[in-house]
């Protein structure tokens, strides 16, 4: 795993499959702020209240200059079908390399029922105009979180 980025520097390049076919880059949201949140799995109860609750939020982060970008390890075709059964108005990409993850400190061990295993850190970034972390959310309890990323993404 990475080590964890920090505020103030520069952002990975990315390019990865997105929901609906083609594909999406770090470079499509130059000039423009970017919200980039990890999550486990489609169709959890978590990743699908945290999706649903930054979906619901767009309007409001448009009117921030922020874009919104889901990232998991789920192939696209599950991406599609999360998206569409939630109605999520939000890009969702998938990482099934596991590169940007790992690039992004997403990707390590994780611990559930005392069983070890590799698997996608739910955690938030917010990256600025210029390509630069402005905030990092290492650990994220879903509720209220996207209100929270909100509050960071107005401040800049």
């Amino acid at each position: 795993m990475a080590d964890e980025l920090e505020p103030g520097e520069k952002a990975p390049a990315f390019t990865l499959p997105r929901d609906g076919g083609g594909t999406v880059s770090l470079k499509d949201f130059k000039g423009r702020n970017l919200v980039l949140y990890f999550y486990p799995k489609a169709n959890t109860p978590g990743c699908t209240k945290e999706s649903i609750a930054f979906s619901k939020l767009r309007a409001a982060f448009a009117k921030a200059d922020t874009e919104i970008l889901g990232v998991s390890a789920d192939p696209v075709a599950a991406q599609d079908k999360f998206r569409d059964k939630h109605q999520l108005t939000i890009p969702l990409a998938s990482d099934e390399a596991k590169e940007m993850l790992a690039a992004y400190g997403a990707w390590g061990e994780k611990s559930l029922y005392g069983r070890k295993f590799m698997g996608v850190i739910r955690k938030t970034l917010l990256i600025d105009k210029t390509g630069r972390i402005a905030k990092v959310w290492p650990k994220v309890k879903v509720e209220g979180h996207a209100d929270d990323v909100l509050a960071a993404a107005r401040a800049l």
